[in-house]
């Protein structure tokens, strides 16, 4: 049996999610976005009730096509907000559209994985955390992406969302060191 980070349950849905994504590094820019995306919709919620609607959102945000989404009409809004597979509130529905035109013209740019690993310098931080206690909610490094993402017009991306984004797409490992996925994440 695996041992495994403090906050994972005996849901099985959750042991998937710590044992095969939370922390291993993630480049690919519709992922990354994708993930920015259901963070802010974690917001004042735990991750489990984002986890199990995530499959419903792919349907309803076309796969996470930032194309797509970024053209939504106020009809499609409408049809968001009244969907009970998702978390309908106005504000995070919005937040998408908003940011998937953002994430659209940051990409004019550069690639969105090169604008979002920027923050750790391209590579993971892997921290030595032995107990719950250690563990950051916020860092130096999610502050200047906030601080960042906000100038640039994203929403929902305060610093303690963008530290559960960095440790969901692997910019820190956060795994403490007695979980057994910790040394597999980097």
């Amino acid at each position: 049996m695996s041992k495994r980070c403090f906050w994972v349950s005996d849901d099985p849905l959750y042991i998937d999610y710590h044992d095969h994504e939370w922390g291993i590094p993630v480049y690919d820019d519709q992922k990354l976005f994708e993930m920015l995306c259901l963070e802010g919709a974690q917001a004042g919620l735990s991750w489990i009730t984002v986890l199990k609607k995530r499959e419903h959102y792919c349907k309803v945000f076309d796969n996470f096509d930032a194309e797509k989404i970024a053209r939504y009409t106020d009809k499609k809004r409408e049809q968001l907000l009244a969907d009970p597979g998702i978390i309908r509130n106005k504000l995070k529905v919005n937040a998408f559209i908003v940011n998937a035109q953002n994430y659209l013209r940051i990409k004019e740019q550069q690639s969105f994985s090169d604008y979002m690993w920027q923050f750790v310098d391209g590579k993971p931080i892997v921290n030595q955390w032995k107990e719950r206690s250690q563990v950051p909610a916020n860092t130096p490094e999610s502050d200047a992406m906030s601080k960042q993402l906000k100038k640039d017009g994203f929403k929902f991306v305060g610093s303690t969302i963008c530290y559960a984004f960095m440790q969901a797409c692997g910019m820190v490992n956060d795994h403490t060191t007695d979980c057994d996925f910790y040394k597999k994440c980097y």
